[in-house]
C-alpha cells in the first residue's frame, strides 16, 4: 500500500533553515502530485507547496521566495526546503500524495521555530 514517510523537522531559530524530506512508497511516484500542508494549533490544514510529476510548483503566498518544494523521481522522494523562518511557520507538517485518484497523507512532522 501507499506510504509517506516524513523526516527532517525540529526546532530551529527565527531567521534559520530546515529541511524536510519525504519517502513515498507504494506508488508510480513519477506520476504522483505531490505536496506539503501545515497545520498549526487551532488553526486548519493549509497547503504549503505542491509540485507535480514534471516538476511544476505552486506555493502558498506566505512561504514564496522563503520555500523551495522539489522530488527526485529516482529516489521517490519530495522534499521542502525552508529558509527565513518565522515564528508563524510553527506548525506540524504533512506530506502528501495524490495518487490514483485519491489523497494519501505522512505522519507528520513538527517544526518549530522559536528563540
Amino acid at each position: 500500500q501507499v506510504q509517506l514517510v516524513e523526516s527532517g523537522g525540529g526546532l530551529v531559530q527565527p531567521g534559520g533553515s530546515l529541511g524536510l524530506s519525504c519517502a513515498a512508497s507504494g506508488m508510480i511516484f513519477s506520476i504522483a502530485v505531490m505536496g506539503w500542508y501545515r497545520q498549526a494549533p487551532g488553526k486548519q490544514r493549509e497547503l504549503v507547496a505542491g509540485i507535480t510529476g514534471g516538476g511544476s510548483t505552486n506555493y502558498a503566498n506566505s512561504v514564496k521566495g522563503r520555500f523551495t518544494i522539489s522530488r527526485d523521481n529516482r529516489k521517490n522522494t519530495v522534499y521542502l526546503q525552508m529558509n527565513s523562518l518565522k515564528p508563524e511557520d510553527t506548525a506540524v507538517y504533512y506530506c502528501n500524495g495524490f495518487y490514483s485518484k485519491r489523497d494519501y497523507w505522512g505522519q507528520g512532522t513538527q517544526v518549530t521555530v522559536s528563540s
